[in-house]
């Protein structure tokens, strides 16, 4: 089918497509630039799949299409403060809404199917062998990041009962917080050692231990802000959640899993725990007597 053939709807989906396609090869070119190892080749060979996808949609419209500079900007961005395959699925996952105009468009051009679904399944095949360090340690920082959002959520909701101060309370926390790093990172250190994966005991740890001390100090830093203890233990709460929602939706995208489960299980522990510590610090507070 000629460029002449095409209704002009078409013809603007056509160059749309084309758009697309030239757009994410220059996101592709610029990151080769950025990473090194076999994840350069990756990345080059998947520009020229999406280079291959805008040319056969330009004999189609018979025009060059100049690619979007600002998502060129946004997704590069994205990309190297947040990772490579979070970056780089977010940004095809972006696509997915595109999916039905794809599908129209093989009506009126029947070889899109078998072209675009062809290259389309290599380019997946080459996301899934891009790798990265800190996507080999998500396992060290789900658990750093999970314990001290159960355990500090759960403590400073005590705390918080217990002194009605929030300076002792941040002071508590952060003893608490920085103790429980150390004995985070060490356990995941020696569990690496006992289990012959010597290489990866140090990385792990810092990883877990890092993750930890972190949330810790988000958690805690409404306590060193403000004075209203029920204020800060709410804002604290609200910080656990968005800490919660962020992580889970990160992992959910660069490693393809379900965001709703995660993210439902972890924010429920974290909360419940918070509440129920609360509740006990109530019952003890009431039982000893304690005023402060």
């Amino acid at each position: 089918m000629s460029q002449t053939q095409l209704t002009q709807e078409q013809l603007n989906d056509v160059k749309q497509f084309q758009r697309n396609e030239v757009t994410e090869y220059h996101i592709y070119k610029k990151l080769t630039r950025r990473v090194k190892g076999n994840n350069v080749k990756i990345l080059n060979d998947i520009a020229e799949d999406e280079l291959r996808h805008y040319n056969f949609w330009k004999g189609y419209s018979g025009e060059e299409v100049k690619p979007n500079k600002w998502k060129v900007f946004k997704f590069y961005w994205i990309t190297r403060l947040l990772g490579l395959t979070f970056g780089i699925k977010l940004m095809e996952n972006g696509e997915a809404g595109a999916q039905e105009k794809y599908n129209e468009a093989v009506s009126y051009i029947p070889e899109a199917k078998s072209i675009v679904e062809d290259e389309d399944a290599h380019e997946e095949e080459l996301i899934s062998m891009i790798r990265e360090k800190q996507l080999d340690y998500v396992g060290s920082i789900v658990l750093g990041l999970n314990d001290a959002l159960v355990e500090l959520t759960g403590a400073l909701a005590g705390l918080t009962l217990a002194f009605q101060n929030t300076r002792l309370i941040a002071i508590a926390g952060l003893i608490t917080g920085i103790a429980a790093s150390f004995s985070m990172g060490a356990s995941e250190y020696l569990s690496n050692k006992s289990e012959g994966n010597n290489e990866r005991a140090l990385p792990s740890s810092l990883y877990t231990g890092i993750a930890y001390i972190i949330t810790v100090f988000l958690l805690i830093l409404p306590y060193l802000l403000l004075d209203n203890y029920f204020v800060c233990l709410a804002l604290t709460l609200v910080v656990a959640v968005l800490i919660i929602l962020f992580f889970n939706y990160y992992i959910s995208v660069a490693k393809d899993l379900n965001f709703k489960k995660r993210f439902t299980e972890m924010a429920v522990l974290s909360l419940g725990v918070a509440a129920l510590t609360f509740g006990i610090s109530y019952f003890v507070r009431m039982f000893f007597g304690v005023e402060m």
